[in-house]
């Protein structure tokens, strides 16, 4: 276990890394750190930002996506998902499905493609995934802004968790409330559904991704059984809670954004709108 001075220090290097929009070494170069460390770094972090003003109103699910993981990790390939707080600093909502962000302050920024889920109800801990599936309120589709303060994008999981689950701003489109029916049938609806994710410049228009809902742990709504088990099976950590926000990882790879560009997604096989928005 990670020495609390050093899981101290670890967390306001991230957090000075962020306020400064600047890179790093990473944390795994210095120390021999598990996945757990990563994970105590990560409370330090939230301990910190709650004194500074943010309240965490949810979390984020990372590498859910299977087809990308052979991509990620330097002395062996991300083979898990992992986990972070976001917060009501971090996360927006764009109306009627567009919106412009700006990047400044954002390290090595890249676009993901995602659904969130909110849950109306905290689900008990020995719930099903239909039960589970049961406590959701609404669903929306969102772009994930994923930094990363580490040179050119190359870490090990560890680094990863410990720096804000790579977390930069989350943008929501429109909420779905969803029905007793579709919240039956909601894992095998977004399982068989696809989005497309396009950037536009005033030159061109390129189709940059395209994923399916089953790529993501098999749907999205097992990335978020996934994460409830993780949560139940370390106390450590707070179970999830009626009134949480959680984006479950992307559909597609992430891919680099700038200024200057607008991304549009676009769904198949599910009634969800896509989303437009410009960064600035």
């Amino acid at each position: 276990m990670l020495m609390s001075t050093k899981a101290n220090r670890y967390a306001h290097q991230l957090l000075d890394a962020r306020a400064q929009a600047k890179l790093m070494p990473l944390l795994s170069d210095a120390d021999a750190l598990s996945l757990m460390d990563g994970y105590e770094i990560g409370k330090r972090i939230l301990d910190a930002s709650i004194g500074q003003g943010s309240n965490p109103v949810g979390r984020k699910l990372g590498f859910c996506n299977r087809n990308i993981w052979q991509k990620y990790g330097i002395a062996q390939s991300i083979s898990a998902p992992i986990w972070a707080h976001i917060f009501d600093t971090t996360v927006r909502y764009a109306e009627d499905n567009r919106g412009i962000q700006s990047l400044e302050g954002a390290v090595q920024p890249r676009i993901e493609p995602e659904v969130v889920f909110s849950l109306g109800r905290t689900p008990a801990p020995d719930a099903d995934l239909e039960e589970l599936a049961d406590c959701i309120e609404w669903m929306a589709h969102a772009f994930e802004i994923v930094v990363c303060p580490f040179p050119d994008w190359k870490f090990e999981a560890v680094d990863a968790i410990a720096a804000f689950g790579l977390h930069g701003t989350l943008i929501i489109g429109e909420p779905h409330v969803l029905s007793s029916a579709t919240r039956r049938n909601l894992a095998s609806m977004l399982a068989n559904a696809s989005v497309s994710l396009s950037c536009c410049t005033e030159d061109s228009v390129t189709l940059c991704g395209a994923g399916f809902g089953s790529d993501v742990l098999d749907s999205p709504v097992h990335a978020l059984w996934h994460l409830h088990q993780e949560l139940n099976a370390h106390p450590e950590f707070t179970p999830l809670q009626a009134g949480e926000i959680i984006t479950t990882g992307t559909w597609t790879d992430a891919y680099p954004v700038q200024a200057g560009q607008t991304w549009v997604t676009a769904f198949s096989g599910i009634t969800l709108p896509g989303l437009t928005v410009s960064f600035v």
